[in-house]
């Protein structure tokens, strides 16, 4: 799809259509990216990663980001110099054909990716679903850009052009935003709603330090529980035994759960 739009769309002078080839291109690629990224991902825990190979998953998905930012900035360039040019585009029923091929076959793969994507849990996955159905509202505004130019309006070609990179550039920005993320251990569940689970297990006093992280599908969770100081170092395991339990029960991304107890004492807890 990506040579078929970029060839003819370079042969016929229509910026839109060569700007919508190369995010075909830079979609194959990301592709590419994501197999390698889900490959290394899917390798176990070892002694020098002991938490799993997951964030490479992450970093591909950064990957892809990067790419449809350059995708933008490029397609950018290239449609301001077309405003100096004033080369009129060559539009015939083959380019319609085209483009008409190509959003079909994003229909099914967007579609088809998106929901593997969450039934496995997959950032990159529906990422890239994301992507490839942005892809499908470009090769239409490509469509109307062509139909404008046979009415006699060469621009609407430039201008679609523009809107193309404008919607290359939010998805990158929104996939960098959220890889960046996971990257740098932002938060992942709202410690309120965390504590409004743990807060209402028997035993348990009070709650605090609570802190997670990771991606969607996995997150890590630390947490201190405060409970009564004469309790048995039993009696205070299983408390956090049952916080653990509890947890997953309402958050079953949450992968891992690290309990501190804590004596609780009448004083306040920052």
């Amino acid at each position: 799809m990506a040579a078929a739009k970029g060839i003819y769309g370079y042969q016929t002078h229509s910026v839109s259509m060569l700007a919508d080839g190369f995010h075909s291109l830079f979609d194959g690629t990301s592709n590419i990216l994501g197999l390698i990224g889900i490959y290394i991902a899917s390798k176990p825990a070892d002694r020098n990663h002991p938490y799993g190979h997951t964030k490479f998953e992450t970093i591909a998905t950064l990957g892809i980001g990067v790419l449809l930012s350059i995708t933008a900035v490029q397609i950018i360039i290239g449609s301001y110099r077309r405003l100096f040019t004033g080369v009129v585009p060559d539009v015939t029923e083959l380019s319609f054909i085209i483009m008409l091929i190509t959003i079909s076959v994003n229909i099914v793969v967007s579609t088809y990716e998106n929901r593997r994507g969450k039934a496995l849990a997959s950032e990159l996955l529906v990422s890239d679903s994301l992507h490839t159905r942005s892809d499908i509202f470009v090769s239409i505004s490509v469509i109307g850009s062509l139909v404008a130019v046979q009415l006699g309006f060469p621009l609407v070609d430039v201008i679609v052009a523009f809107i193309i990179a404008g919607v290359i550039g939010f998805m990158a920005f929104s996939i960098l935003r959220e890889s960046s993320n996971v990257l740098c251990d932002a938060s992942a569940i709202g410690c309120d709603e965390i504590r409004g689970v743990v807060m209402n297990i028997e035993g348990v006093r009070d709650s605090h330090a609570i802190r997670t992280r990771g991606r969607r599908s996995e997150i890590y969770l630390d947490l201190h529980v405060l409970v009564d100081p004469t309790l048995s170092v039993n009696q205070a395991h299983d408390i956090a035994t049952k916080v653990e339990a509890e947890i997953r029960k309402y958050y079953p991304e949450i992968t891992d759960v690290l309990v501190h107890v804590e004596p609780y004492k009448t004083r306040k807890w920052r």
